[in-house]
């Protein structure tokens, strides 16, 4: 299955049925009058977020959604069927916004939440609805309301409890693959991701979900490498775990960059919670990594975790101290994040 995480659609709800102009005419009815019926409303156009879903590529190949228009009304005062509602499911987490990609029209954050985004025209009111005492066969009937309609963009901000950040090949993609089962691309050059990735990891009976998005790289925000394109993936997440490439000779300038491209790209995510740790152990010697853990925690200002998710080493200890302040985060009575992850 493809990843797509943003799309543009054009919504149009169904305009109302016209009223219908009749009279009654019947044998041995001695007076007649006008029985013409409202026309019925048009289709809706909702949004439901569903389970089931991570990825917007449903909208990748349909991107215009048309509500059928009500039916005419009829004789004896019959009133025109409405339009169906055409339903746009999205998976959790999906934002609704304006043409200008800035007005947020609704946010999807559990199942079974539905928005009305096109409300249906009202049904043309038929001849009955003006008969007066004055008018007696008024032969006036109003056609159907207009429908709405609009540009609107679907933005996917995956929902998770972790979300994994650092330089492009600092082994996100081995943690994740070490602790879930989730099988991201993984090679030994840099962006070998290329759009986010989610995983479930089991801990001590508990689960958590973790995001893993493409690296970060200096000058992101100013759309270098990938940009900060896929950083709003972990904007809902509660705790970052960030993973330094231990191999680096400058450990404490590689985290001071990705904390630099955070707090670029605002949202709080330089303000969230965040574990740091010192990756690739098995890949240096153990003085080499009492140095440099050192040296990174000195720029972290508290101690960091050292790990290696490819030889599993302190792989239990990490997502201990992931869980813990996941709870600590989570409000009394608060359920743990549900979110389809293949």
């Amino acid at each position: 299955m493809k990843f797509l995480d943003e799309a543009k659609i054009f919504i149009k709800s169904g305009d109302g049925g016209d009223g219908c102009v009749g009279f009654r005419r019947e044998k041995y009815v001695e007076y007649g009058g006008p029985n013409g019926g409202d026309g019925g409303r048009g289709g809706n156009v909702v949004v439901e977020c569903v389970d089931g879903l991570n990825t917007l590529i449903d909208f990748r190949y349909r991107q215009h959604f048309k509500a059928p228009r009500g039916r005419p009304g009829g004789g004896q005062n019959r009133t025109g069927p409405s339009g169906q509602d055409v339903i746009l499911k999205v998976p959790v987490g999906t934002q609704i916004l304006e043409d200008d990609k800035q007005t947020l029209i609704a946010d999807f954050t559990h199942v079974g939440q539905r928005e009305v985004l096109a409300r249906g025209g009202d049904g043309g009111y038929g001849n009955t609805h003006f008969k007066s005492s004055t008018n007696q066969a008024p032969r006036r009937a109003d056609p159907g309301w207009p429908g709405e309609e609009r540009w609107v963009w679907l933005r996917l901000k995956l929902i998770a409890d972790a979300g994994l950040v650092g330089l492009p090949n600092a082994g996100k993609s081995t943690f994740l693959a070490a602790v879930s089962r989730a099988r991201p691309k993984i090679a030994g050059y840099p962006f070998t991701t290329l759009h986010p990735n989610l995983g479930v990891a089991a801990v001590d009976g508990d689960e958590l979900v973790i995001a893993d998005i493409p690296g970060l790289i200096e000058g992101a925000h100013e759309g270098a490498g990938l940009g900060m394109r896929f950083l709003g993936h972990v904007e809902r997440c509660r705790v970052l775990l960030h993973l330094v490439d231990g191999t680096e000779e400058d450990v404490a300038a590689c985290y001071q960059t990705v904390r630099r491209e955070l707090a670029a790209y605002g949202a709080g995510l330089d303000a969230k919670p965040e574990i740091v740790a010192l990756n690739k152990c098995d890949a240096l010697t153990g003085d080499v990594v009492e140095e440099r853990q050192t040296a990174l925690a000195a720029a972290v200002g508290r101690p960091v975790a050292v790990l290696s998710g490819a030889a599993g080493i302190g792989v239990k200890t990490v997502l201990g101290k992931l869980l813990s302040a996941i709870a600590a985060d989570r409000g009394p009575g608060e359920q743990r994040t549900q979110v389809y992850a293949p």
